[in-house]
């Protein structure tokens, strides 16, 4: 019986030319833009791809012409391996990217040509929401019955993982090393901004997870690290005229200024490695944003990307659902 890990990510340009056909690939999602016309929807997705790539280019610029996403997230998928084989199992892991390269596509074919039995799916979304997770689950199972995989493999699929304890463990460790390098590390001094992805307002209000879900792991977080510093739970990169989750990390940020924080700790909590909405979005576009607000340490929290506990929390998800695939059949989540 062959073993393997799928980890998903969304992906991210790597080259400033790769700039518009990722936008495309991103807009044209039916999970990320609700029109179920797929000309219609992918005609919206062409519009929006031509006229914020010249933008896009520019933010991609100032961090060096393209996301180290597939860089980092190929590394996880590495030293997954490795630490599944120091626990005795004996599992490839493989990476599929939802709107770039490694593609699901061609991570499924991997699969099928190492005649894998046992199949554990694990996006690097620690929260569901139907935009990642869910679209990444879709797209896999519409690819995995048409190729046969389903009938070939027993498959797990993990649609949540924001609670594991090393996951929130390591989280908490990152935050509490970035609070001890402000000039005044005492931790109520010190406000925390976490920073999660946006979506649509509406989407939660359909029954998406989402919000509550990254709620929950601040409140976890929070209780890991004592309650000590105060902390605020806002939402970035908003796209489009439709509301979006709220408050705002921006709106925030000038908040804060207003009432004379002085102190800010930008942590990213729905992203597990580093790519645009962490060093643009937040180093960059928010750092900058702080100064003029008045607010006089602006700092981030290193995001997981190959932490050590990290790798450690994606190895004890993937072995618990190794344990339980005997005689389990396969699960689609709802």
């Amino acid at each position: 019986m062959s073993t393997g890990v799928l980890l998903f990510n969304l992906g991210g340009p790597e080259k400033l030319e790769d700039v518009r056909p990722f936008l495309f690939n991103l807009f044209s999602d039916p999970n990320i833009i609700h029109i179920r016309n797929d000309a219609l929807r992918n005609l919206l997705a062409w519009f929006i791809a031509t006229t914020r790539q010249r933008k896009s280019r520019g933010l991609y610029r100032q961090i060096g012409g393209g996301s180290p996403l597939r860089k980092i997230t190929e590394g996880q998928a590495v030293a997954l391996s490795a630490r599944l084989a120091e626990r005795g199992f004996s599992s490839r892991v493989y990476v599929g990217m939802r709107c770039w390269r490694p593609t699901i596509d061609e991570a499924v074919t991997q699969i099928l040509g190492d005649g894998v039995t046992k199949l554990i799916v694990l996006p690097l979304f620690p929260q569901f929401s139907v935009t990642t997770t869910g679209s990444c689950f879709r797209y896999f199972r519409s690819l995995a019955d048409q190729n046969g995989l389903s009938s070939k493999a027993q498959i797990v699929y993990v649609d949540a993982w924001y609670d594991n304890p090393l996951y929130l463990a390591s989280m908490a460790e990152l935050i509490e090393q970035a609070i001890d390098g402000f000039p005044d590390p005492k931790p109520e001094r010190v406000q925390l901004l976490y920073s999660a992805h946006s979506i649509p307002a509406r989407y939660v209000v359909e029954g998406d997870p989402y919000l509550e879900q990254t709620q929950k792991t601040v409140d976890l977080i929070n209780r890991r690290l004592g309650s000590r510093a105060p902390s605020t739970l806002a939402f970035q990169s908003k796209v489009g005229p439709v509301k979006w989750l709220e408050p705002s990390t921006v709106d925030v940020l000038e908040q804060f200024g207003r009432d004379g924080v002085r102190q800010v700790l930008a942590i990213p909590i729905s992203f597990v490695s580093d790519h645009i909405e962490t060093l643009q979005e937040i180093d960059i576009l928010y750092k900058d944003l702080a100064g003029k607000t008045g607010i006089a340490e602006f700092r981030r929290a290193a995001a997981l990307n190959l932490h050590p506990k990290f790798i450690d929390a994606l190895a004890d998800i993937a072995v618990s659902r190794i344990k339980s695939l005997d005689g389990e059949a396969v699960r689609w989540p709802t």
